[in-house]
C-alpha cells in the first residue's frame, strides 16, 4: 500500500490541501468512495477534533460530521461551552470504507495500513491549524494519534503527551451515543461525552 505523502501540495495551506486531496490515491479506499472528505474549519482553530473516517452522509456531501453523529457533536460542543467557530473537524482517514448490506452502505473500520497511508494529510492539517488541543473521537482515532497501545476505556478524558505539537485527549465518537440501546443509556452516554468536552474547554481557558 502506498502513502498520501506524494499527493500533498508544495503549498500547505488548507485550501491548497483540500484541492489536492481530491486526487489522493494513497490507498485503495478512494475506489469505492464518492469523494474525498477533507477537514473543515478555520486556520488557527483552537480545537481540532479527529474522528475515524467519513460516514455515509459525509461521503455524499463531501463534508465531515454532517450526519446524525455530527448533530450529536454540535449539541455536545454547545453544552460544553466550546465555540463551534473555533473547532476544526477532520478524520484520520479521508475516504468512506464500507460494505454493502442490501441497499445500505455499512461502515467498516479502516485498517492500520489505511490509517498509516492517510496520516500525512492529518499531520499537514495539524501543522496548518496549530491547535491548542487535539481531541480524538473514538478508539480508532485515538490509536491513530496516540499509538496502538492506547485504550480509550482506561484513559478517556485524560491528556496524553505525544510527538504532536499540542496536548492530545480522547473521548468516544458521537456515533456511540446514538448506538446506546435505550433512552437512559443514551442520556448517560451523552452526559459522559459532554463531561469530556468540558475538560477540553477548561484546558483552553488556562
Amino acid at each position: 500500500m502506498g502513502s498520501a505523502v506524494e499527493f500533498l501540495p508544495e503549498r500547505r495551506s488548507l485550501a491548497a490541501m483540500r484541492l489536492a486531496a481530491r486526487e489522493c490515491r494513497g490507498c485503495d479506499l478512494y475506489r469505492n468512495a464518492t469523494q474525498t472528505v477533507f477537514g473543515e474549519g478555520r486556520a488557527a482553530s483552537e480545537v481540532m477534533l479527529v474522528g475515524e473516517q467519513p460516514g455515509d452522509r459525509e461521503d455524499i456531501e463531501g463534508r465531515p460530521f454532517v450526519g446524525p453523529a455530527g448533530r450529536v457533536l454540535d449539541q455536545a460542543l454547545e453544552r460544553a461551552g466550546i465555540d463551534r467557530e473555533q473547532v476544526y473537524l477532520t478524520n484520520a482517514v479521508k475516504h468512506f470504507k464500507w460494505t454493502p448490506r442490501g441497499k445500505r452502505r455499512i461502515h467498516r473500520t479502516p485498517g492500520a495500513e489505511e490509517i498509516r497511508s492517510c496520516r500525512p494529510w492529518l499531520e499537514a492539517e495539524i501543522e496548518a491549524i496549530r491547535p491548542k488541543v487535539i481531541v480524538a473521537l473514538g478508539a480508532t482515532a485515538a490509536q491513530a494519534l496516540i499509538g496502538s497501545g492506547f485504550r480509550l476505556t482506561h484513559h478517556r478524558g485524560e491528556f496524553v503527551e505525544t510527538s504532536l505539537p499540542a496536548p492530545v485527549t480522547a473521548t468516544v465518537h458521537p456515533s456511540s451515543v446514538l448506538r446506546a440501546p435505550d433512552e437512559r443509556s443514551r442520556h448517560e452516554a451523552m452526559e459522559a461525552f459532554v463531561a469530556d468536552l468540558r475538560t477540553v474547554a477548561r484546558a483552553l481557558s488556562r
